[in-house]
């Protein structure tokens, strides 16, 4: 079983476990010693007993209100689950009757004759230029 070398509130202790968990192990011991470093920055030097429980109550502390936010997040998720879908957003597209559509190409066929029509007179009525030979 591996022993590592930790460090708490300025103080070194040799603390074994299971192989692969020194990381672990490690990282825990960091956050107990921030904590341990915060009691020792606002209360002094103390016994180590006292500085560890107090250090392990405080990260306590960081958990149980870390759990209850986790509680509250999950019953939040459940509620948006157990939520109905929304209704799709129906959108009208408009169409074209097709009388409508037969209408305005009658309608534009006429317009096209009328203006050929005048095209016509217009030319009828208008008189050719005379070509001059030079």
């Amino acid at each position: 079983m591996p022993e590592v070398s930790i460090h708490i509130g300025g103080r070194s202790f040799e603390v074994s476990c299971q192989p692969g968990e020194e990381s672990f192990l490690q990282s825990a011991a960091a956050m107990l010693d921030e904590e341990a470093q915060v009691l020792s920055d606002q209360i002094g030097r103390m016994p180590e007993g006292r500085m560890l429980l107090m250090a392990g109550l405080m990260l306590a502390d960081r958990t149980a209100a870390t759990e209850d936010r986790v509680k509250e997040l999950e019953a939040e998720l459940a509620a948006l689950k157990a939520r109905p879908e929304p209704e799709a957003e129906r959108i009208e597209v408009p169409v074209v009757p097709d009388a409508v559509t037969e209408t305005l190409a009658e309608l534009a066929a006429r317009a096209e004759a009328l203006a050929a029509s005048i095209d016509e007179q217009v030319a009828e009525k208008t008189p050719e230029p005379a070509i001059q030979d030079g």
